[in-house]
């Protein structure tokens, strides 16, 4: 019986997914947005605290349980690695890198900076890679190409966020360029895909609020860039939050999708959406700030909601298992 035990809890670390790092960007994304309330709506600091620690024991949590894998099922890290969509997934651990040093910047901007220049560097190597694979590798098609592609390239453009502070801002313009330009790119491909060819399968619908992302992250950027709202911002930021009413208008049928990991796909867009509106409002009074609180009530139900649904699919075995 034991060792029936232990050969389920093997499977199960077999097939733990890299996706669960989007898990850790969703809930430090919202961490941000509640700092970010705190500042501006004058909001208790206690939900953004206990937040960060959340967000940090769970990115621990996935890196440690991912790391186990790496070093018990090698083929089965490799697999994903080589995987055309997959491997979009894995610069998520960079990313929270950076989201990380993002969010401990009130608490230490020693192990914040730390953070970044880590959570940078490791990113800058995956968007070299990720770029090369899909450039020189015969194995990606058009029905590879999902907004999850963002992920590699894209999401350089949240460097700028953290690394002002710290006084790089050459490197911070570096890095916003890159995310920028290849958002425009990929974003062309993804639209074509999805307009001329087959669908996205359900299991992957979730993936279009990633489209939320590069431009509220771009304007979050832009402005620590150049220190204030000006008219391309306002671009950045209101085709953001079109994206924002255009998918939630497409809400009953999202609704009607089974659960996956790929849920979580609506976590950081939104909360990103969620910080874009109050760094609108802080540089902007007239903006009404009605539009910020209802986005934070919404980013924050649908991530409680998401972390519920996962705590439910563990218990139920939905999740770690093969495909």
């Amino acid at each position: 019986m034991d060792y029936s035990i232990k050969q389920t809890q093997l499977s199960k670390l077999e097939h733990f997914p890299i996706a669960f790092f989007a898990m850790v960007m969703g809930l430090t994304g919202l961490t941000l947005a509640w700092e970010k309330a705190a500042v501006i709506l004058g909001l208790p600091t206690i939900i953004g605290e206990s937040l960060l620690y959340l967000s940090a024991t769970a990115f621990l949590l996935v890196t440690l349980t991912y790391l186990l894998k790496a070093i018990r099922h090698r083929s089965a890290v490799l697999k994903e690695f080589n995987h055309p969509i997959k491997i979009s997934f894995f610069p998520a651990f960079s990313i929270s890198l950076i989201l990380m040093s993002i969010a401990t910047l009130g608490v230490s901007k020693t192990l914040s900076e730390y953070l970044w220049v880590l959570g940078v560097s490791l990113h800058l190597i995956f968007t070299l890679y990720v770029l090369g694979q899909w450039l020189h590798h015969p194995k990606f098609k058009i029905a590879h190409s999902t907004p999850a592609w963002f992920i590699p390239v894209v999401g350089n453009i949240l460097v700028p966020i953290a690394g002002v502070q710290y006084g790089y801002n050459e490197i911070s313009w570096f890095f916003f360029s890159i995310g920028l330009i290849y958002w425009i790119i990929l974003k062309t491909l993804i639209l074509n895909r999805m307009f001329f060819h087959d669908p996205l399968p359900e299991k992957l619908l979730p993936t279009l609020f990633i489209l939320i992302a590069p431009p509220a992250v771009g304007f979050i950027s832009y402005t620590q860039l150049t220190g204030g709202v000006d008219s391309f911002s306002r671009i950045l930021f209101y085709s953001a939050m079109f994206l924002v009413l255009f998918l939630l208008s497409q809400l009953p049928r999202f609704s009607r999708i089974q659960f996956f990991m790929s849920w979580w796909a609506y976590s950081f867009p939104l909360a990103a959406s969620t910080v874009a509106s109050f760094v609108m409002q802080q540089h902007n009074p007239s903006f009404s700030p009605i539009f910020s609180i209802a986005l934070l009530c919404l980013s924050s139900g649908v991530i409680t909601l998401l972390l519920f649904r996962t705590l439910l699919g563990i218990t139920r075995g939905e999740i770690c298992r093969p495909e």
